[in-house]
Parts: structure tokens; sequence; C-alpha cells
């Protein structure tokens, strides 16, 4: 349901001033209607209302933004005090939340959120749910999605409630807010029922966060929304924090930006940006040194090198598959040289061991990863983050 249709009721409820007319200047067809909006808004009035906390808030805790505060609680991915420093292109996408997250236990009756969107859903290849849907997820189940819609523009806030549950008993749930893959979504506060407790979210299975650095597959196209990349379900999975360093289209491994991922006090590292780069030669130039960056500063952190995953054009271009290819076999020889060197914690996986050339159901457009295909990513991953993090 539109999040637009869903804030009707708190900026519009009926009122019954003026109920008692005339019968007789009232037709049945008016009588009806008013008849209905009085019981509705009857109805209404018994169910829970929010209080609103405004973010940020201390009960309220944000996972996969390691700049918020810095970035004086702008929802971006990289540091704002360098962005002059970084691609345009890549600063633009860093203003996109992916995997951002929300978190909090609570017993509330309803859950909602206010969240502002700067343009509307605009991607060809991602519907509205994908590109601007903010997933809410209670005890790791997924509940609803508040979207932006064809009117969107700054200033107007849409106010969504994710559940009201006025008839079952009160219970602490684990919730989870995804924030948008790929638009800079705002979110302004969530609300609770009034007597609602709120507690800190539980703890992650390790103490700090899995860092993934990659292409438009990383930042999550072609998910269907934002619960169902393939970093949100290994963090299901496995009760993971991560962060989601994807830039589509320009994840290129510049200098600056490894510089940037290597600030980042991460559990392990997960490289997958191969497919931004024209050639096998300009991936040279910069994956070793990218490699060599995050090493610099974290001489022990576990790093997992992605070769690439499948691509229909794989099957139908010489060329595409070259390049492809490639750009395999130079990121084995990298991850096999640092291996004989003496670095016991850098690992390679296949890419098409995750998403191969028997799995092209899992891809939307060829390319990019649908939900399908996401979740063997993320199934053919859990193990080996298990195994490098120490994990059960």
């Amino acid at each position: 349901m539109p999040a637009s249709s869903i804030r009707t009721p708190y900026m519009n409820r009926p009122s019954t001033t003026g109920f008692r007319m005339s019968m007789a200047t009232i037709s049945e067809p008016v009588m009806r209607i008013i008849l209905t909006l009085f019981f509705l808004s009857a109805a209404y009035a018994q169910q829970p209302q929010p209080q609103w906390f405004e973010l940020p808030s201390k009960q309220l805790e944000i996972n996969g933004l390691p700049w918020y505060a810095e970035n004086q609680n702008e929802w971006y991915r990289l540091p704002a005090a360098l962005k002059d420093r970084f691609p345009t292109a890549v600063w633009n996408l860093a203003k996109s939340p992916s995997g951002g997250r929300i978190r909090f236990r609570t017993d509330s009756q309803v859950v909602a959120v206010r969240v502002e969107y700067p343009s509307p859903p605009d991607m060809r290849n991602m519907h509205a749910f994908g590109q601007t849907g903010l997933d809410l997820y209670a005890d790791g189940l997924y509940v609803g999605s508040a979207i932006a819609d064809k009117e969107a523009t700054p200033g107007k806030v849409y106010e969504h409630i994710y559940f009201q549950l006025r008839e079952r008993p009160r219970a602490m749930r684990d919730i989870v807010l995804y924030l948008p893959l790929y638009k800079p979504a705002k979110v302004i506060s969530v609300g609770v029922d009034k007597d609602a407790k709120i507690e800190r979210a539980r703890e992650f299975a390790a103490s700090k966060p899995v860092v993934f650095y990659g292409t438009s597959i990383t930042q999550g196209g072609c998910a269907s929304r934002s619960g169902m990349s393939y970093q949100a379900i290994l963090g299901r999975k496995l009760n993971l924090d991560f962060v989601n360093l994807g830039f589509s289209g320009n994840g290129k491994g510049e200098a600056d930006v490894a510089n940037a991922v290597a600030a980042i006090d991460a559990s392990a590292f997960v490289l997958d940006f191969a497919q931004n780069n024209p050639t096998v030669e300009s991936l040279r130039d910069v994956y070793a040194p990218f490699v060599d960056a995050l090493r610099s500063k974290h001489p022990r952190t576990p790093i997992i090198a992605i070769t690439p995953i499948y691509a229909a054009s794989d099957d139908w271009s010489k060329e595409a598959l070259a390049k492809k290819n490639g750009m395999r076999e130079l990121i084995r020889k990298v991850v096999a040289d640092r291996i004989a060197a003496g670095d016991g914690n850098l690992q390679l996986v296949e890419g098409t061991d995750l998403l191969g050339p028997a799995q092209g159901d899992g891809l939307v457009d060829g390319v990019h990863p649908n939900d399908l295909g996401f979740q063997w990513m993320a199934d053919g991953l859990s193990a080996r983050l298990r195994q490098v993090l120490g994990v059960k």
C-alpha cells in the first residue's frame, strides 16, 4: 500500500461535527458515506497511535553507516569531509544509504516511519520497492515497505504505518529497518505507541561489521527491495553487521576510495569490484594497490576476493567472456601471490560458484541478480564468512 494512503488518517481524520443534520436534507447515498466515515473514525480512534522518535535517538541504533555522526546525521555512505576527493559519481551514489539500518527492540503495537525522498523512483531495471523501499523486518520476518511515489519531492514527508496490533498481546520484537538501495532518502523519525518499551538491539555475532566494496551488484541492483540484497540476507542469516560500499557503475578501486574503505574498523573485507573497470589493464592498475591499502591498516583482518559472477553475455559474446576471464585470472594471481608471500588471511571466492552459468534465472537483465540470485550468493558466501569470522 503506498505510504501516502496510510498517511491520510493521521492528517485528515473525519470529524463528527455537524453529524446531527436534518435527515430530510440528506440523500441516502450521502448518508451512507457519512455513516461510513463516522464509524471508520471511531474505529481508528481506538487504534494505538504512534509517539515519534526523531533521528538520531539514543533509543534507535544506526548500523551500516560508519560516518553517520561525522556527517552530521546525514545518511551518507562516505565521509562528507572528503567528498571532493572522490569521483563525483561515487559521491552522488554514496548519498543513497544502501546497507544502512535502524535497529531496536520493542513491544510496541504500532511501528511507523516518517521519510522524505528527493525525487520519484526512476530506474529502468528496478521498480519503486527496489529503488526506494524502506523495509521493515520484525524478528527476522519481512513485514512491509515504505516507498516513494511519482509525486516525491523535497519537503514532502511520507508517513507509513507498518503494523498496528491492537488485538494482540504485547511481545518484545527485534525490529530492523533497511534503508533504500538507490535513492537518497532521509528518515526523519520512527513511531511506536505511547506505552511501548524500547530497548537496544541485540548484539551481533561479530563485534565489527563486514565491509563490502564493489559494483552495482554490491550496492543491491537489482533486488526487489532493500532487505533482499545479498548482504542483508547474510546479515540475517549469520547475525552480522555490515557496511555496503557498492557504487553502481563506479566501483573502480580508486586510491581515495580504497583509503576510505580501509579507514573502517572491520571484522572482514569483501571485494567484488572487477566489472566496473573498462579493461583488464585498468583493473590491474588498481586491484593489488587496493589490497595493499587495506593491508597497510589491517594486517590480519580477513579479506575475501570475489571474481566476477556469471553474466548472460558470457555465453553470447566472445569479447565479453575474454574480458571477464582476464579479470578472473588477474584476481586469482593477486590473491595467490600474496598467499604465497605469507598472507594467511586472504581468500579467493569464485564468483561463478556463487552464481554460475546454470543459474541464469537468478539474473534480471543478464547482469544483475534478482532476489533468487542474491539468495544464491548469500548462501554461497555464508559458510566462508562463518569460517573466517569464527561465528556459529
